[in-house]
């Protein structure tokens, strides 16, 4: 038996998130279809994380254990000739010991993309949304800088959700502009369930002067959801990469998550 590791990216506007449900089309349900016709077995694949319906990955990690014979390498050409267009296994190889896609992971990076317009944008609105032009970007920056650090995050917590360690440790966040595009970019130990889109939705508040800058910091302090902003919509949300290694502090490189130059 050995654990084969991919690198995944997809879009996900046409599935119902990252989780095998019943009668429903997954990423991680498509995934099994595939490598169970490729080998032959009943293939089980384990995630570094599940997004949500309708959010994206461009570099999502996912592993498997298998008795084919298959070469690890060629897994990513010989799933990539089966999977439908909005799924792609950018590469494959064989896992270290002990290496679990969920458990071993340090560090994640996530982008939420927005777009200032007056109008809605065709052509942006599968991989952003749309915020009033009017909104103060640089205030929104300043307010991203307050996430920076270890904090009880429950604020940014779905209400539905039933986890019980709400604490996390968030290395980078920042919000910067691009034109019409702006881009809030965080990179921590691990997030809660909808975390990063409720803190961009907080952040938006910001950037519409319903409340300062420092308001983010009482926020956090508070740990009162009804305090935060909205849940913003899925298909803004992309996870950037998973890193096995130790969490490097500091910013990202340059491009600061470009949709044209992320991993």
């Amino acid at each position: 038996m050995k654990r084969i590791v991919l690198t995944l990216s997809y879009d996900g506007t046409d599935f119902c998130g990252w989780q095998v449900q019943p009668e429903k089309r997954t990423v991680q349900g498509t995934l099994e279809r595939a490598l169970s016709g490729l080998t032959g077995e009943t293939v089980s694949v384990t995630g570094s994380g599940r997004t949500d319906s309708g959010v994206h990955a461009a570099a999502q990690v996912a592993h498997f254990d298998t008795r084919s014979a298959i070469p690890p390498e060629r897994f990513a050409p010989a799933l990539n000739a089966v999977l439908p267009a909005d799924v792609s296994v950018l590469s494959s190889r064989e896992g270290e010991e002990g290496f679990h896609a969920r458990f071993s992971a340090k560090e994640k990076t996530y982008r939420y993309a927005a777009y200032l317009s007056p109008v809605e944008l065709p052509l942006k609105n599968r991989y952003a949304v749309r915020v009033d032009p009017r909104t103060d970007v640089s205030r929104m920056a300043e307010a991203a800088e307050y996430l920076v650090g270890t904090h009880d995050f429950s604020c940014f917590l779905a209400s539905n959700s039933s986890v019980k360690n709400t604490v996390r440790t968030v290395y980078e966040s920042r919000v910067f502009r691009r034109g019409e595009d702006v881009f809030f970019v965080i990179r921590g130990n691990g997030f809660l369930y909808n975390m990063v889109r409720i803190a961009a939705g907080t952040l938006l508040r910001v950037g519409e002067g319903k409340i300062p800058p420092e308001a983010v910091k009482e926020v956090l302090g508070k740990k009162d959801r009804s305090l935060a902003g909205i849940t913003m919509p899925p298909q803004g949300l992309t996870l950037l990469s998973v890193e096995y290694g130790s969490p490097a502090p500091g910013k990202e490189d340059e491009n600061g998550g470009d949709p044209q130059k992320s991993p």
